[in-house]
């Protein structure tokens, strides 16, 4: 049996720098949550076809899983990974809850790419990896290279390790499901005409614990809070003085006293 953890993340700071192709360009403080993660397992077992139990309630063609399963087995072609998962079934624990901005599908698909890579001595590398994650979702590469904190930028392929003492957090997801891609759509239509580049300019060079205490204002530190607010006006009745915003939520979070 194999295991590893999905850790969840959260965003200290989300800055929308621009929109190409169809998508968003960003700047972000990634940082790992080290007390919150799922857990993906490969146990063994006889399988007619790739098999995934713990997310039943996600169509199998919509798993950021199988989505990984089938971008490693078209990228390497390698027949050890159709073999393992004749005899391995995947098992996921979950503990993140889904569209609270922390992650979670982006993280377990991430952990499992990684988790296959040891288990089937993959001869890709860890950049080839990160690659391969972004076909599949933003958020992949960061997970995939697995830093505590990370300055992620373009579309979220470029992930660069920022050194500093990873911070102790509270967190706090309301019942209230955020999707991203209609936050992002909100943010097209309603805010992307505001953004002002130099207004954050050189916050990827300060610590994550100095800019949630020198800037303090959710609004400004997380472009997509207002997007999101707009598209589930229920967000602000449940919002707490002091907290910050992370992704397109719903998750708060902030620094443990």
């Amino acid at each position: 049996m194999y295991s590893i953890k999905a850790h969840a993340k959260v965003n200290i700071f989300l800055k929308i720098t621009g929109h190409k192709d169809g998508y968003h360009t960003l700047l972000s403080r990634f940082m790992r949550v080290e007390d919150l993660y799922d857990t993906i397992t490969f146990e063994p077992c006889e399988c007619e076809s790739f098999t995934i139990e713990g997310c039943e309630d996600i169509p199998l063609e919509s798993n950021t899983i199988y989505k990984a399963y089938k971008a490693l087995n078209a990228h390497t072609g390698d027949p050890d990974i159709l073999n393992f998962f004749y005899q391995h079934k995947v098992v996921i624990t979950k503990r993140i809850p889904s569209q609270a901005g922390l992650g979670g599908g982006s993280s377990d698909a991430a952990a499992f790419m990684r988790l296959v890579k040891e288990v089937c001595n993959l001869m890709i590398t860890t950049e080839e990896l990160a690659r391969l994650g972004s076909t599949i979702g933003a958020d992949l590469p960061f997970f995939i290279y697995n830093y505590p904190s990370a300055n992620v930028s373009g579309f979220g392929e470029i992930v660069e390790s920022f050194e500093e003492k990873p911070l102790k957090l509270e967190l706090y997801t309301p019942k209230i499901g955020c999707d991203t891609a209609v936050v992002y759509k909100t943010f097209k239509q309603h805010l992307l005409s505001d953004i002002k580049l130099s207004s954050f300019i050189g916050w990827d060079q300060l610590d994550s614990k100095t800019l949630l205490e020198t800037i303090n204002d959710p609004v400004m530190l997380n472009d997509l809070y207002k997007a999101s607010l707009i598209a589930y006006p229920e967000l602000e009745k449940v919002a707490k003085e002091g907290w910050f915003f992370s992704g397109s939520g719903s998750t708060f979070f902030k620094m443990k006293s």
